[in-house]
């Protein structure tokens, strides 16, 4: 490669680390002022209310228990505090038995590693039982006694559960953020593959398989997010009134899973329908509007579970996403749709479960969702 393009190929790589750092950071402010008040104010607590010296795992616990990991808090909390207490329980026991040295910590350590996996597979639990065993051992012991930095983890444990409770941030905004940005790219899909049939473009199928399938990563962010914000409402008086809500979203998420995987078959098929030229142009152009339609329902119903709106217009929102699908599986029967071929019939009969899924996404019920469908 010249040198040029080499250079060239650097400067790109960089511009992009760049944006992403940036928007990485921009979107990091706000739970790094988090850590940073829970830390010191944990640290501040128990140097001078319980009067501990140096209570650097105060600090350390309410980092570890906030931090920017999406693993629920409540879990990290009792991870931290529940392993730091029994890693110096294990320490001291082993201890009195060994004495210290580096032959010994490196047995108290093993011991203790395996006896936090076998017990749980958490990884924070893990690392604290492992640690705190292993400082027992080769630190002396801290003014007050080995379990004063138990102690210290717990308040900076409660410290974060506290900043957690009390803090401003809507938890409903990044799950409806996320199921936005889901329903986007699921509209998008049905639209590329509607446009894939008019054109009679078999790439252009196999493309929109492969968008539906790198949407993965975002269901599994989404359900990540609904069950901290799902967190965060449990132990927040403040935000306790949207559990309702958000267990809505929860059950809605299912169903848009499924639907998800239900495009991914759907756009395959409708590769080989084209490789095989199994449609008519009426037939064409009558799919492809139901599949249009159904993305125009899509993306009603985004704004129904993923915006900030009241609960009436929600609703009707809600509402609307329903009548529209429901009008679209009306329609998908093949003698409705001039689709009179083998390849065809399959590509329609795959396309129902996916409008049942969208509509049971809206709050039906399967049997009411599988009623709208056109018998055949």
């Amino acid at each position: 490669m010249p040198a040029r393009d080499r250079l060239s190929s650097w400067n790109r790589f960089l511009r992009n680390r760049f944006r992403i750092g940036v928007k990485r950071s921009g979107a990091s402010i706000y739970p790094a002022l988090q850590m940073t008040i829970c830390a010191v104010g944990a640290y501040a607590f128990a140097e001078y209310v319980l009067g501990h010296e140096g209570p650097l795992f105060a600090a350390t616990a309410a980092l570890i228990s906030l931090g920017f990991s999406r693993e629920p808090r409540t879990r990290r909390v009792l991870e931290v505090g529940i392993g730091c207490t029994l890693g110096i329980t294990i320490g001291e026991l082993l201890l009195q038995v060994l004495g210290n040295g580096l032959w010994q910590a490196a047995i108290v350590l093993f011991s203790s590693l395996m006896l936090a996996r076998f017990l749980d597979r958490g990884v924070i639990f893990t690392t604290q039982l492992g640690l705190q065993s292993l400082l027992v051992v080769l630190l002396p012991a801290p003014e007050g006694g080995v379990f004063t930095r138990s102690m210290d983890a717990i308040v900076g444990g409660v410290f974060a559960l506290i900043v957690t409770m009390l803090a401003p941030r809507d938890p409903r905004r990044e799950p409806k953020s996320n199921i936005r940005e889901l329903l986007s790219e699921l509209s998008a899909v049905l639209r590329q593959v509607a446009d894939a049939l008019v054109r009679s473009d078999s790439t252009l199928a196999w493309h929109a398989l492969v968008r539906a399938r790198s949407t993965q990563p975002q269901l599994d962010l989404l359900a990540r997010s609904i069950r901290d914000a799902r967190e965060i409402a449990r132990i927040s008086p403040a935000y306790r009134r949207h559990l309702a809500e958000l267990g809505d979203l929860r059950g809605s998420v299912g169903y848009l899973d499924l639907a998800i995987r239900s495009s991914r078959v759907f756009a395959r098929r409708t590769t080989s329908v084209i490789n095989h030229a199994s449609l008519s142009d009426t037939a064409v152009d009558k799919v492809s509007e139901v599949i249009n339609d159904t993305a125009d329902a899509v993306d009603i119903l985004a704004r129904a579970l993923g915006g900030g709106e009241s609960q009436p217009t929600r609703e009707r929102h809600l509402r609307q996403a329903r009548s529209e699908l429901a009008a679209v599986g009306a329609r998908l029967h093949p003698a409705s749709l001039d689709v009179h071929d083998l390849y065809g019939d399959a590509l329609v009969m795959l396309f129902r479960p996916l409008v049942v899924d969208l509509l049971e996404a809206t709050g039906l019920s399967h049997e009411e969702a599988v009623s709208y469908l056109s018998e055949v």
